[in-house]
This record gives structure tokens, sequence and C-alpha cells, in this order.
């Protein structure tokens, strides 16, 4: 059984919810082992990140590539690492530890929940995962982070009224049978995904649960669901004047609301006929992965405490409108969604675990700087977020920023290297000869000279642009077309 958990294991890749962390350090003159302080020091930080965001599991033994290089330490030594979180880690972390082995090497197995608590390591410095990466969170994070956790039970609370009858079982074997995870239905939900409270006598399903696996959703959470209104015109109309052209309520269980939702919004999702290479060609007039991820994000992220709104989808001629009850999670800013930084923070862990292995959330902390690629590369203006009263908005508009032939010339520079900033230096520089100077690039950019000097000489680096004389501050493109 050790071995079919393991192989399951090794045959996932690293991310939000498993690391692997090797007993051995490489250096120039080959590999030798790590001393025990310093695994056990690293335990407890890969733990402490997993405890302040999601949860997940540490597998002590393997290398980043997934070579099995086992635990080679000393009985004694092998005490002192399994309890790295108990020791070094305030308030003390308990994560479950199990001992595994293959063949004659010895491997660790953390399991750790995302608890109530902002953990530390003794040292005094906290650490979030996110996606492959468990960096450490400054001061100000860690005090936001702090205040986030006090609306965090919403999703852990037990519904004591609610029995396992009350479940779909046969939803919660199919999510078994995607991620390969062999423990019947009722061990899967409490010892995988801990949406069942065991802290009773008798075990009580969470909220998480119902919202996710219920029968009847509504009876738990009258306003779980999405509320999709399609209007006439750019505005919302009231009264003799109300502008609603089509209205679709959908209440279903999270494991399928979002299939359910999707299929049926794309629908209204209007195509623009473009001229191409000579030829008419059909675009979206929003790109796929630019609503969805708006929302697949409200639903993961709402605030489910404000049990009174649903999660709106308003589509208007000129926009969609994806609006989810509560503010971003603490401590994400809209600051930093605008300035597209990578952040990932989750009001409800419980929920977002079930979401990623059901595939809805791939890219922890990459989905919004994805979303402003997708906006750019079809020609589109950049998302644009707001607070309006208990609702945060995300806006997408379905106004072509330019036209067909310099989105054309243009998407020869796509790619990750390439920023929006540079993207619309791009697209300015096309009208204006296919060439521009630093002033430029300030203006256009609305960056100061520092920065605009530091992006051109990546363009430089990459073979996009070139000086026009050496040292010179004016530029011309190199057209890979």
């Amino acid at each position: 059984m050790q071995a079919d958990e393991l192989g399951l294991l090794l045959r996932k890749e690293r991310g939000q919810f498993l690391e692997f962390l090797s007993a051995y350090e490489y250096k120039k003159g080959g590999g030798q082992q790590k001393r025990s302080e310093e695994l056990t020091r690293e335990i407890a930080r890969l733990l402490v990140g997993m405890a302040n965001a999601d949860g997940g599991t540490l597998v002590v033994g393997v290398e980043p590539d997934r070579t099995v290089t086992g635990v080679p330490y000393p009985t004694d030594e092998i005490q002192i690492l399994t309890h790295a979180a108990q020791t070094l880690v305030h308030p003390p972390l308990s994560p479950s530890c199990e001992r595994m082995r293959l063949g004659n090497l010895l491997l660790l197995k953390f399991d750790v929940s995302s608890g109530p608590e902002v953990y530390r390591l003794a040292g005094g410095r906290s650490f979030y995962r996110i996606a492959t990466e468990t960096p450490s969170l400054p001061a100000e994070q860690v005090r936001q982070l702090k205040d986030a956790r006090k609306s965090f039970f919403y999703e852990r609370q037990q519904v004591l009224e609610a029995s396992w009858d009350d479940l779909d079982e046969d939803a919660i074997t199919r999510l078994g049978e995607k991620i390969q995870d062999p423990r019947d239905p009722k061990t899967l939900l409490g010892q995988g995904y801990h949406l069942i409270d065991n802290s009773r006598e008798k075990g009580s399903l969470t909220m998480a649960a119902l919202l996710l696996f219920a029968n009847d959703p509504a009876r738990w959470h009258p306003r779980c669901g999405i509320d999709f209104v399609k209007y006439e015109g750019t505005e919302r109309q009231h009264g003799s004047a109300l502008n609603v052209i089509r209205r679709i309520r959908f209440e279903a269980p999270l494991f399928r609301l979002i299939d359910e939702a999707v299929g049926r919004i794309r629908e209204h999702i209007r195509e623009r006929t473009i001229l191409h290479d000579l030829f008419f060609r059909e675009r979206l007039e929003y790109p796929a992965f630019a609503w969805q991820e708006a929302l697949v994000n409200a639903v993961a992220h709402r605030d489910y405490s404000l049990s009174g709104a649903p999660v709106e989808v308003w589509m208007f001629d000129d926009r969609l409108e994806v609006r989810s009850p509560g503010l971003p999670p603490s401590p994400v800013t809209i600051d930093q969604l605008r300035q597209q930084k990578r952040v990932h923070f989750s009001r409800n862990p419980l929920l977002v675990r079930v979401l990623a292995d059901l595939g809805y959330l791939r890219e922890m902390g990459e989905g919004i700087p994805r979303m402003f690629q997708e906006m750019e590369h079809h020609g589109l203006r950049a998302p644009e977020f707001a607070v309006e009263g208990f609702f945060f908005s995300v806006t997408l508009r379905n106004t072509p920023i330019y036209d067909e032939a310099t989105l054309r010339w243009l998407n020869q520079f796509s790619g990750p290297a390439v920023n929006f900033r540079q993207r619309r230096l791009l697209a300015y520089a096309y009208s204006h000869g296919k060439m521009f100077s630093t002033t430029d690039y300030q203006r256009v950019g609305e960056v100061d000279r520092d920065i605009a000097y530091r992006e051109i000489r990546s363009m430089v680096k990459l073979g996009i642009v070139a000086p026009l004389k050496p040292k010179s501050r004016s530029y011309r493109i190199i057209e890979r077309l």
C-alpha cells in the first residue's frame, strides 16, 4: 500500500500542495549528506509555508526531479526530523508524519492542513507557499494575514445537523478517481482534504464539504451559486426601462457548478468577424482563459460568510463584469493585481485545494498575469479591478485597442518575456515609423527613466529593438516577420 501511495506522489509535479526535499546537498565536489540540523530547519520552513497557505504534502528523501535518494540518518536524528514542526515552529505545528520505505530507503511524508494561526520559525520569520516557491513574508503582510485569519472559520465550521447522506458520494468517488486516490470517500474527505472534523466523538461535516459536494447546497447556504444577467446596451436600467435580456441562476455543488456555468455563459460570448490574411475569421469577443479565470477565482475566493449574495456575472454590449461577494482576500490588494504581481492568498483554503485537484486552479499566483497577457494578445484593454460596496469586481472590455493590422504585426513579439508596457510601446512605434526614444517609452509606458531604460535594454537583449547609433537613446524595431 505504501508503494502505491508513494508511486502516486512521485507521478505528480511539485506545486502548491506538494514538495519534495532532498537529504543531500550538491556542490562542485559532488553530493554530500546535509547536516540534520539544516534539514530539520528546511522541513520546518516548508511546513510553515504550507500551513500558512492551503496545506499540502512534503516528502523528504526525494530529489526535485523525483529521484528517490532516502533519508540516511540514525534513529535519534530521524526522531528530531519528524518533530521539526513542533520544536522549531511557533505556535507548535502538528502535521501527520508517516515513515515510508522503498526497498532499503527510508522516506518521511508530512501532511499539513492550513490552520487558523499564522505560523513562524523560531527565529521569527513567517513563510507562505506560492506554487513551487516558499518565500518569507514581510512584516506588513504577516499583520494582514493575521487579520485575514479572523474570518478563516466559515468554511471550517461544523454543521452538526448535516449527515453523510446529505453528500453526493458518487461525486466524491469521481474526485478520488481523478486524482488516482484509492481511499474510500469518507477517508478521502477526512484524511485527504480535512473536510470532516473529527474533533468530536462522531465526525462532523464542515461547511466546505457541503459547499463542494452537497446534494442540495442551497439548504446550507442560500446564495452559493452564480447569477448570470445579460443586459441590452452598456448600462443597467430599472423600472419601465428594464433592459435585462436573459437571466440564468446556476445552483449546484461547487464540484460541478463551474462547468455548468461556463457551458451556458459560453453560448452568449459573441464572435467577431475579422479580415485576416485575406480571409474572414471568427474571434471570440473575450479570450476564454480571461473570463473563465475571473469566474473560477470568484467562486474559489469569495467570502461565503456573506450569505445574502451570489457570485454575479453581468454581460453588457461592451464589457463583462464578474462580481464576487467580499473584498480580495487579505493581504492581496487591488494595486498588486493591477501591477500583475505574483500573489496567492486563500480565504477558503479547504475549497481551493479541492478545486485545484479538480483542475480549476492550475496556476497558483499566475492566473492574473496570464489574464493580462491574454487580453493584450487579443488587442483588448487590460482587466480592470474595483471594489463596489461589499463586491469585488473584475471587468473585461471587448473594444479592441489596436486595429487588426497593428495586432497582427504586434503578435510577432508575443511571449512572457515581453510585458504589457513593452507591447504598448511597440504598438506606438508601429504607427511612428517603427522607431521610438527613451522619452517616448517614459510617456507611453507611464514610467520613470530608470524603468524605461531597464525595459528597453531587456528588448535589446531579446533582439527586438536596436539603438540607431552607439549610445543613442533612439531605437528601431527589428522585425521578425
